[in-house]
């Protein structure tokens, strides 16, 4: 259902080039290179929006596609969704290297990274985006890596989207609930051991029907060890059904402050078809409220565009595997985008 931590290794390959001109050849010495084309997108103004823009995420690199085709109205659509910053979903085989180069490449930007973790086991009940660790202990240690990748640099964690409401929702058998209760727990707690990172557990959307069910389950699974809660990941609810979504379950759960991901909510959620599947890659949306941490409301610590736009939500209605670039859809929520 959500984005799977792929190509990250490539990105911080490109991300690397891009802020350095030079690189060690194994034996201390370093070896000169061509310096690095021109990002085609900047930062944003660190006083309203703090967090890092990948130069050489999926879409900065559309857009440089689109400017080598001389496709100039395509590059300007996708140049929406290059210049805001998105998460960077950290993948299963170098947590710690991915967190260290995003957190450090952020730092060297003057801003902060923000990250998402996925990869609790038993993930998105064998949906699109099936996987994860391998048991307890081997999300226990890449949850250690991760934390070890970050080190003393800032960061934000959106963490594991879907684990909670994926146990109330009966979708999670049950013999994995008390394990997972204890491995958010404990991701929790890992993950605030470093002196600059923020984490926001997963709670579900506005479209959830039963709400009221959502504030025991953010208890157990550590919610007051945390800086709050993330609401509507990957979803399209809309930003003011998604404040009033959290400052319900906000008021439940020791008023702890929340986030919302704006990347996809701009025309709200899809209403025809499947009800199950109108969360996969809806036709008709739009890019939502660019990220910000001046949102005017004391309990929404930000809007953030945590699901990367462009990226499919899985091979339905004509899309890719979960996580893919999808340049159709890019443009699609691009020219939508009022």
């Amino acid at each position: 259902m959500k984005r799977v931590g792929v190509r990250a290794a490539a990105v911080l390959v490109g991300t690397t080039l891009l802020l350095a001109g030079c690189s060690s050849d194994g034996d201390g010495k370093d070896e000169e290179r061509e310096p690095a084309a021109k990002p085609v997108v900047g930062q944003q103004p660190k006083a309203t929006d703090p967090y890092w823009v990948n130069p050489s995420g999926n879409a900065a690199k559309q857009v440089a596609a689109y400017i080598e085709d001389s496709d100039q109205q395509n590059a300007d659509l996708i140049r929406k969704l290059a210049e805001q910053p998105v998460g960077e979903w950290i993948g299963p085989e170098s947590p710690e290297a991915e967190a260290r180069g995003f957190s450090e490449a952020a730092r060297k930007a003057d801003r902060e990274a923000l990250l998402v973790l996925y990869n609790i086991p038993h993930r998105d009940c064998g949906q699109f985006s099936k996987g994860g660790a391998a048991d307890g202990n081997a999300y226990r240690d890449w949850v250690d890596k991760v934390a070890r990748g970050i080190g003393d640099r800032k960061a934000t964690v959106i963490l594991e989207p879907d684990a909670v409401l994926h146990l109330v929702d009966g979708c999670t058998p049950d013999e994995y609930h008390e394990e997972r209760y204890d491995l958010l727990k404990g991701a929790i707690e890992r993950l605030k051991q470093q002196p600059d990172t923020k984490v926001y557990l997963d709670a579900g959307n506005a479209g959830w029907k039963s709400p009221d069910s959502l504030f025991e389950p953010l208890k157990w699974a550590g919610i007051d060890k945390a800086d709050g809660f993330a609401v509507n990941v990957s979803n399209f609810q809309t930003t003011e059904a998604s404040k009033e979504f959290g400052r319900k379950l906000s008021s439940k759960v020791g008023d702890k402050h929340f986030v919302i991901d704006t990347s996809r909510n701009g025309n709200g959620p899809y209403t025809e078809g499947d009800p199950a599947q109108r969360w996969c890659n809806p036709p008709g949306r739009a890019l939502g409220e660019r990220p910000t941490n001046r949102t005017g409301d004391p309990l929404v610590d930000a809007l953030l565009w945590v699901k990367r736009p462009g990226e499919s939500d899985g091979d339905c209605k004509g899309g890719p595997k979960a996580g893919e670039w999808w340049p159709q859809y890019a443009l699609e929520l691009a020219r939508n985008t009022k």
